[in-house]
C-alpha cells in the first residue's frame, strides 16, 4: 500500500480481504489503526463483526462533519463544553429490487454555556461544511473506477 501527499493531491490505499462469506478485513495504510471488519453477511445487528458499507457511508459523513464544526470553532481558539452528533442512514429498493442509500441524515450538537462560543457556534453553522472532504464529495457525485482482475 502507498500513501503520497502533494500540493495538490492526497492519495491513501486500502486492501480488502475476505475472512469468510460476505465478511472482509479492510486493511488501511495506518500505523496505528490497522484493520477493520466490514460485516454484509449479518443483517441482525446483534450479530455483525463490523459495520457495513452502508453504516460507513454514514459514519464517514458525520465524522467529517463534527471534525469541520469543531475545525471551525478551534480556529478561533474556542472548544465546546460537549460536541455530539446523531445521524442515521435510509436505505430503499430501487426499480430493480436492489438496496440503494436514499438520504443520510446528520444532525450536530454543539454545547457551550459561554456566549462567546454561542456566537462562534451559530458563525461556523453557516460555514463549518465547506472544510468537509466527504459531504461535498457525496454531494457532487463521487468519480469510481473499478477493474475487476481474474
Amino acid at each position: 500500500m502507498d500513501a503520497y501527499e502533494t500540493e495538490t493531491e492526497m492519495k491513501h490505499d486500502a486492501r480488502i480481504e475476505m475472512e469468510e462469506n460476505m465478511i472482509f478485513k479492510c486493511n488501511f495504510d495506518l500505523k496505528k489503526f490497522k484493520s477493520l471488519l466490514i460485516d454484509e453477511q449479518n443483517n441482525d445487528p446483534n450479530d455483525m463483526v463490523g459495520p457495513d458499507p452502508a453504516r460507513l457511508l454514514m459514519a464517514a459523513v458525520a465524522g467529517c462533519l463534527s471534525a469541520s464544526f469543531v475545525y471551525c470553532m478551534n480556529k478561533k481558539n474556542l472548544e465546546l463544553d460537549e460536541f455530539t452528533a446523531n445521524t442515521e442512514i435510509i436505505k430503499i429498493k430501487n426499480e430493480n429490487g436492489l438496496w440503494r442509500v436514499k438520504e443520510i441524515n446528520v444532525e450536530l450538537i454543539p454545547k457551550s454555556d459561554n456566549e462567546k462560543i454561542q456566537k462562534r457556534i451559530k458563525q461556523c453553522s453557516k460555514i463549518f461544511e465547506k472544510t468537509c472532504v466527504i459531504t461535498p464529495s457525496v454531494r457532487e457525485g463521487i468519480t469510481i473506477n473499478v477493474n475487476v482482475n481474474p
